[in-house]
């Protein structure tokens, strides 16, 4: 196809420049299944932030510190509110009747959410023991304060009245309560093994026992 043009008047044929062909772009089939994906991908994160919101509830978490078999309190524990908590079982605030009352299986610390795993129903006396109390001079017990669980070991110390100086006697306990006035005997209560308990009563009468702290709750 030619286009009549003039070149100093005279009328000339001239070429016609051939129409651009635009090319289409092919679509990448990878690309279209990455953005799918993602798309995919932002419906679940989406799905998974509600899901979180929703699972926030009011839990129980420990106020102040609890020692090892002490009976827990209303005013040892505080409600709080926990978003998700993925992989705990934190006891719901509405269950603060059913734990008070319960002794702590191990030492709570404050700030940390409460599960039953920590707390138990078990007597503090064993099968085959007994409950005594003992009240001791405080240079016969350990400097530190005796916390329920403690392991201890009473220990016969010698008699005055006799130059004899036989082996001190040996017999385990685990501490149930220990209270220590200021200017007064330390009273412990013990957790004892029925056939040791008529011997330290009697160690004990003539002031001629002192404990060992042996294991820490």
């Amino acid at each position: 196809m030619s286009l009549a043009t003039t070149r100093n008047g005279i009328p000339v044929d001239a070429p016609v420049a051939p129409p651009k062909v635009v090319r289409q772009r092919r679509t990448r089939p990878g690309l279209l299944g990455l953005a799918v994906l993602l798309i995919a991908l932002g419906g679940l994160g989406a799905a998974f932030a509600v899901t979180s919101v929703r699972a926030t509830g009011s839990y129980l978490a420990v106020a102040r510190p609890v020692e090892v078999g002490r009976t827990l309190t209303a005013d040892d524990l505080v409600s709080v509110q926990v978003s998700g908590g993925a992989g705990l079982s934190p006891v719901p605030a509405k269950k603060l009747d059913e734990v008070v009352g319960k002794r702590a299986a191990v030492s709570l610390v404050p700030g940390s959410l409460l599960t039953m795993g920590q707390l138990t129903d078990a007597p503090l006396l064993g099968q085959g023991q007994q409950q005594i109390a003992l009240g001791l001079e405080p240079s016969k017990v350990p400097a530190r304060k005796l916390h329920p669980g403690d392991k201890v070991l009473l220990v016969s110390t010698p008699d005055q009245n006799t130059d004899e100086q036989p082996s001190g006697t040996r017999f385990t306990g685990t501490v149930i309560d220990a209270v220590a006035p200021d200017n007064d005997d330390v009273v412990v209560y013990l957790a004892l093994a029925v056939r040791d308990v008529p011997a330290v009563v009697v160690l004990a009468a003539q002031d001629r026992i002192a404990l060992v702290l042996t294991e820490a709750a």
